[in-house]
């Protein structure tokens, strides 16, 4: 599983942090977290093909967080190769992209399907679970969670003792399932061990809440917006963001193990203030930057 930065900045965009967008990749599935202005391009940069995104993510309908979606979704929609695109958002989504397609001549956009989000689960595969949990801003909005399910691995130096080196009865004992070879049963207990799924969290924008610390419990990899240092606190409380102290004090107080910090504003020239400030409260801390990339 990896996670790209497509874009880092706030509200205003700079000459090195575009408008917001994550990318999330886990085997199939490219998992776009938020599309701001000029996403597509970044895309682009990263090398990465649009078509393949399969679900975008949209925290809330502010600008820096969606100007971006419908130029994306035309360039998707005329490429040959594009799937259908699944979006999620809070109320009032299928509203702003019909008033968003309304706007301009628009033409090739990818087949769709909306879903307006409530908090707890939102969609289920076999491999994985995405969940919606509110937070606290201007206006509607909601950060998201993607765990993996726990699964199990074989154990090679057991499988070889009992003669298993390859083979569909691996396959079938890493479901779970017992087997039977040359008479002897062998059950998936014996071979396999439990790998534990790994959780990646997205907090948008917000204030200190319970949404906030729902999705920051126990995640192996949380990304949270921190636009401003705490010394301007009562500017970011008035805009109803986090500072980040305060993001980093989300992380160490609901046990994640890592904490990349984005959503910039422009005033910070440089990442240092910020990375001293979040380590100060959060040792295992990050400030990200447009096309960073952390495996999890």
């Amino acid at each position: 599983m990896e996670v790209l930065f497509l874009g880092t900045s706030s509200m205003v965009p700079t000459k090195q942090r575009n408008h917001s967008g994550i990318l999330l990749t886990h085997k199939a599935e490219n998992i776009l977290m938020d599309c701001g202005e000029g996403t597509q391009r970044q895309i682009k940069i990263a090398g990465v093909k649009p078509a393949k995104i399969t679900r975008l993510l949209i925290s809330h309908w502010h600008g820096d967080h969606v100007f971006g979606i419908p130029g994306l979704m035309s360039t998707m929609g005329a490429d040959k190769e594009s799937i259908l695109l699944r979006i999620y958002g809070p109320p009032g989504t299928k509203k702003y992209l019909e008033h968003l397609f309304q706007s301009f001549a628009a033409k090739d956009i990818i087949t769709h399907e909306i879903h307006e989000v409530k908090e707890g689960i939102i969609a289920e595969t076999e491999e994985f679970i995405l969940s919606a949990h509110r937070l606290q801003h201007s206006v509607p909005c909601f950060g998201y969670s993607f765990q993996e399910k726990d699964r199990l691995r074989i154990d090679v130096v057991k499988a070889k003792k009992l003669g298993l080196t390859e083979g569909p009865a691996l396959g079938e004992l890493q479901q779970g399932k017992d087997i039977t070879v040359k008479g002897k049963k062998i059950s998936a207990e014996e071979v396999t061990y439990l790998v534990p799924g790994k959780k990646v969290s997205y907090i948008a924008d917000t204030v200190p809440c319970e949404g906030a610390n729902k999705l920051a419990e126990n995640a192996d990899l949380l990304i949270s917006e921190g636009t401003h240092l705490d010394e301007i606190k009562e500017k970011t409380e008035k805009y109803m963001h986090l500072t980040v102290k305060q993001a980093a004090l989300i992380a160490s107080e609901n046990i994640s193990k890592k904490l990349v910090i984005t959503h910039l504003s422009q005033r910070y020239k440089s990442s240092a203030d910020i990375i001293t400030e979040a380590r100060t409260y959060f040792d295992n801390a990050i400030v990200a930057e447009d096309f960073m990339k952390v495996k999890i």
